[in-house]
């Protein structure tokens, strides 16, 4: 298999202002959490995007990355982050590694310890590869069917899905420590994105926020 080329690892001055433009770009459409806005302030997203799209890296909309997956806009990966409230010392769970954008943005979160698990095994090696490449230290990047979470390791803090779902798997839900959050879209063509935190064995509480627009989160693919 032909492994894409990544871009060089550099990180301009003219980058780091386009970054400041994008946080300012994203407070005017409502995110707060300080720790959110510095992580998207301080990660160099170009080097998750393929070269040819370098200069589209800070505009605020999603783009295509292998396996006919796409990198989440910008907007999208701060605010299913803002929701999952980390805090320091929380284990998170991430389903849909992707490009590892949002896997970096959990991970400028101090203390957090991040599981993350890729379907898509394209994906899955040159992400892995990447992060490797920049140093990008997950807990483990696991090429597996992130529809059954990470049973081995449960319970989570947090799980954050960024692929849209028909209908929430009950074993993320069954994976959730007392107290976790569950970030997830859910839907068919269009996805409200819902956070569930659970309140006791049996009881969660479920709040939605909005319509979005995900790749499919697929099951028992083999």
């Amino acid at each position: 298999m032909e492994v894409a080329t990544f871009v060089p690892m550099k990180d301009t001055p003219k980058h780091q202002g386009q970054r400041r433009q994008l946080v300012k770009l994203l407070m005017d459409k409502g995110i707060a959490d300080a720790q959110v806005l510095a992580a998207l302030g301080a990660i160099p997203r170009h080097w998750y995007m393929d070269q040819g799209l370098e200069a589209y890296a800070y505009v605020d909309k999603a783009y295509p990355i292998a396996a006919d997956q796409t990198i989440s806009q910008p907007y999208t990966v701060a605010f299913q982050t803002q929701l999952l409230d980390l805090q320091k010392g929380d284990k998170v769970l991430e389903i849909g590694t992707g490009s590892g954008y949002q896997t970096a943005v959990l991970l400028a979160h101090e203390g957090v310890s991040i599981y993350t698990i890729e379907r898509q095994q394209q994906l899955f090696k040159k992400t892995a590869l990447l992060f490797k490449k920049i140093g990008l230290r997950p807990k483990k990047v696991i090429f597996g069917d992130g529809y059954q979470g990470l049973p081995e390791q449960a319970p989570f803090d947090a799980i954050i899905v960024t692929a849209g779902a028909v209908q929430v798997p009950k074993p993320l839900l069954e994976q959730l420590a007392i107290g976790g959050r569950l970030v997830i879209p859910v839907g068919e063509k269009d996805q409200i994105m819902t956070r569930y935190v659970r309140t006791s064995e049996k009881s969660f509480d479920r709040q939605t926020f909005g319509n979005f627009r995900f790749v499919p989160l697929l099951k028992n693919k083999s």
